[in-house]
């Protein structure tokens, strides 16, 4: 069985999500916080530029106590603590295995505000009907751990009313992300319905995994501090190449079959040598990042291209020798640790997958000298 042509393929109600207005004033949709309830005193002392994650995790744990409240159940599917990825979660000793100074220094200071704003609003002076929303602070860091990982932001209308909110959106928030996702979630005003509906020229077989794509052209290091993962093909990932070696984009482009405008790239699969599948996000990210000649300048030498491209491949191997580990040290120590916490788990995903990303645009520098500069 196959579905394509934007079938709807799941519906979610309003009723059963968890909503906040993104500006003030604050709106819930569905309205679930009874007027003079202290929870929301505490969400309208949040700065409204930036404390997104806090309402919502506020919003998220009344849910839990509120009486017969849909999300009462569905928090047993929700990941616990220790199944969370979430490096909000992470202790000290699973941030270092980062390698990455300031992706560790971002998430300290990210647990450190969460850690703040719990002793701020629950303390011992709080009403019950508050302190039993999170009688810790682990338990508030994981809901905002939750807010972080789960929320969508769309553009809503009910009745005369758009707005743009955060949403915590039961099922469709078990969707993986991925760079070039089959799904894509829409709003039906017209009875409040979320679809989750199949991208226009995309089939989904019987047992394939439906996909949407969380965030459009962030780096790792975003989606680490938002999700917890990470991907040694992000097309949208980046080298920072000092710019003192170039080459011709245009010839790099041609060897990989990559067509498209700067920042638009893509591989164009009608071109490619059947079965070759070298070409994925680290050899589009070249294509992106690598310095080039100007337009103006005169066609490629063979030998100053092939000098650029030795010195491209010698900056990578100067930023993969700053590690104190090496890509296969680090895919060894997955594979003897299989019951790792899951935060360790990430972090050491996460060095692995910029080092093998590194050795990907090598590789595709390798492969560059070989087919064109002959």
């Amino acid at each position: 069985m196959e579905l394509s042509l934007r079938k709807v393929i799941m519906e979610i109600p309003l009723e059963l999500m968890l909503t906040i207005r993104q500006k003030l004033p604050w709106m819930f949709f569905p309205d679930i916080v009874p007027l003079g309830h202290p929870i929301f005193d505490i969400i309208n002392s949040t700065n409204p530029e930036t404390d997104w994650d806090l309402r919502l995790a506020c919003l998220l744990l009344y849910a839990f106590d509120k009486e017969d409240n849909f999300w009462q159940l569905y928090g047993d599917f929700l990941p616990s603590a220790d199944e969370c990825t979430s490096l909000l979660l992470a202790a000290e000793d699973d941030l270092s295995q980062l390698q990455d100074p300031d992706l560790v220094s971002t998430m300290k200071n990210q647990q450190l505000r969460a850690l703040e704003f719990w002793e701020k609003n629950w303390h011992s002076g709080v009403p019950l009907k508050i302190k039993r929303l999170a009688r810790d602070p682990e338990r508030f860091i994981w809901a905002v751990s939750i807010a972080q990982s789960r929320c969508i932001n769309m553009q809503v209308r009910i009745g005369a009313l758009v707005q743009d909110a955060n949403m915590l959106i039961p099922y469709a928030d078990m969707l993986n992300h991925s760079f070039q996702p089959n799904c894509f979630l829409h709003w039906r005003f017209k009875d409040r319905m979320v679809e989750v509906m199949i991208n226009a020229g995309q089939r989904i077989r019987k047992g394939e995994e439906m996909t949407i794509n969380y965030m459009n052209g962030q780096q790792n290091q975003m989606l680490m501090q938002r999700y917890g993962f990470s991907s040694s093909v992000n097309p949208w990932d980046s080298i920072p190449f000092s710019g003192n070696a170039h080459v011709h984009l245009d010839s790099f482009l041609s060897v990989f079959n990559i067509s498209g405008l700067p920042g638009e790239y893509y591989h164009n699969s009608q071109l490619a040598d059947k079965g070759d599948n070298f070409v994925d996000g680290a050899v589009i990210t070249a294509a992106r990042t690598l310095p080039t000649w100007s337009d103006g300048d005169v066609p490629l030498i063979p030998s100053m291209e092939r000098k650029a491209v030795k010195e491209l491949q010698e900056e990578c191997q100067q930023m993969l020798a700053q590690f104190p580990t090496t890509s296969a040290q680090d895919q060894k120590l997955l594979e003897s640790m299989p019951e790792a916490r899951r935060t360790l788990e990430t972090a050491i995903k996460y060095r692995l997958h910029w080092k093998l990303f590194i050795e990907k645009v090598i590789e595709a520098l390798d492969i560059y000298q070989e087919r064109i500069l002959f």
